[in-house]
């Protein structure tokens, strides 16, 4: 499993965020679990109430990390918007705050897990289910554009190629030209009108008790191809375990995806990883370059699977 970051507990948050919660929810917070999967140095709490409630409430504070506030402030607008959409694979948003230093969203508290590791065909198939209901959904107008998201993370394989580190598996240096235009030929393609995700692993993930999936953690929501998300999820599942591709393959080409396109986003987001994985740690977040380099080391066993020369 990964090494995730450190967080805020519940107890470490101000009063007024507690005081802002129990308004919320109509009665006061009396117990709090904090959940460590993630990479925010915010609090990750499911709260219960004196009167028996539930919600699932995060707060961060730019002490924490100077962009993380910024991230909860787009997840509220995004639930909102996937509210007005009907998109019910995503939490309800019940509540926020935002005084200027902290912010905090509380939603509904699903009730659920995370994905197996290694993973299930079950829950793979479940989880593509979920995807393919939010896929068909179209993302508001005034979403990013995911193509031009990811411009920049799909060319980090130029900088490794310019660059390249001594640690290099051979396989991938071999290959360092035809990584980068696979990245550049599927980011073309990466524009739409599908939401997109954009995040898709198992710790943004909750498996229900009838085995239906939701998808939690919604800061990076995008406008793009319908099959993004169920192509970079092949990513997360290879990196703990083995990638049944006949499971996954018809699902991804259902939604329109090609197998090059599936090349693709797994070398680009390959590429981002080994990438950023040789940066030093931001603020907050320790953990993050040693879960990134793990992760793009399994990317490139999932690109060795699916590379045709």
């Amino acid at each position: 499993m990964a090494d995730f970051g450190s967080r805020l507990t519940w107890a470490d948050l101000p009063p007024h965020v507690h005081s802002w919660a129990a308004e919320a929810l109509g009665s006061p917070v009396v117990s709090a679990r904090s959940q460590p999967a993630g990479f925010s140095p915010g609090s990750a709490d499911r709260i219960s109430t004196a009167a028996g409630d539930r919600a699932f409430v995060k707060a961060v504070s730019t002490a924490q990390n100077p962009d993380t506030p910024g991230l909860h402030r787009r997840e509220i607008e995004v639930l909102r918007s996937l509210a007005r959409e009907g998109v019910t694979v995503a939490p309800a948003l019940l509540a926020d705050l935002d005084d200027g230093t902290w912010v905090a969203l509380l939603t509904e508290d699903v009730d659920g897990r995370h994905p197996h590791a290694p993973w299930t065909d079950p829950e793979l198939d479940a989880t593509l289910e979920a995807l393919t209901q939010i896929a068909t959904r179209r993302a508001p107008a005034s979403w990013p554009d995911l193509s031009a998201e990811l411009q920049a993370e799909f060319g980090l394989w130029a900088r490794l190629r310019d660059e390249p580190p001594a640690e290099l598996d051979p396989w991938v240096a071999d290959r360092l030209d035809d990584l980068h235009e696979a990245s550049q030929r599927t980011l073309a393609r990466l524009s739409g009108d599908a939401i997109a995700h954009t995040d898709v692993r198992a710790d943004n993930l909750l498996v229900q008790g009838d085995g239906s999936v939701r998808v939690v953690d919604w800061p990076w929501a995008s406008r793009g191809a319908p099959w993004f998300d169920a192509a970079s999820l092949l990513l997360d599942v290879g990196a703990v375990g083995e990638v049944h591709l006949e499971v996954a393959l018809p699902r991804l080409h259902a939604l329109g995806a090609t197998t090059d396109d599936v090349v693709g986003v797994v070398a680009g987001v390959a590429g981002f990883l080994l990438h950023q994985s040789r940066r030093p740690a931001p603020p907050g977040l320790p953990t993050l370059r040693a879960f990134q380099r793990s992760r793009g080391e399994a990317a490139v066993g999932l690109l060795r699977d699916l590379w045709t020369d």
